[in-house]
């Protein structure tokens, strides 16, 4: 693989973090992308779907763009899919949503 010297000595610059952050954001785009082609959805479909501009939903799918929770939460119910997964929970559809309840602290 050729590599680009610039590009190398940016990449060396960059925080464990800041690495951290442009591989998830990656991966969670690669995951709504996989979900749309699994559901056979173009981009303009789902952007309708978000009541988004396509040129938005393309940032979101470059990669590039930094989703915040509340965007992820709309995706993964307006897809009815997971876009991220987190140990011990899943997206469920509800007709109805329960008030949710805070677990008593342990003294």
């Amino acid at each position: 693989m050729k590599t680009n010297k610039i590009m190398d000595e940016i990449r060396s610059t960059i925080s464990p973090e800041m690495k951290m952050q442009m591989e998830l954001t990656v991966a969670i785009a690669n995951r709504i992308y996989s979900i749309l082609e699994t559901k056979g959805m173009s981009q303009k479909e789902f952007a309708r779907l978000m009541g988004k501009t396509e040129t938005e939903v393309s940032r979101w799918l470059s990669g590039t763009h930094n989703l915040t929770i509340a965007t992820i939460c709309k995706i993964s119910a307006a897809l009815n899919e997971d876009v991220i997964r987190v140990a011990n929970y899943s997206y469920q559809p509800v007709d109805e949503y329960e008030p949710m309840v805070a677990a008593e602290p342990s003294y």
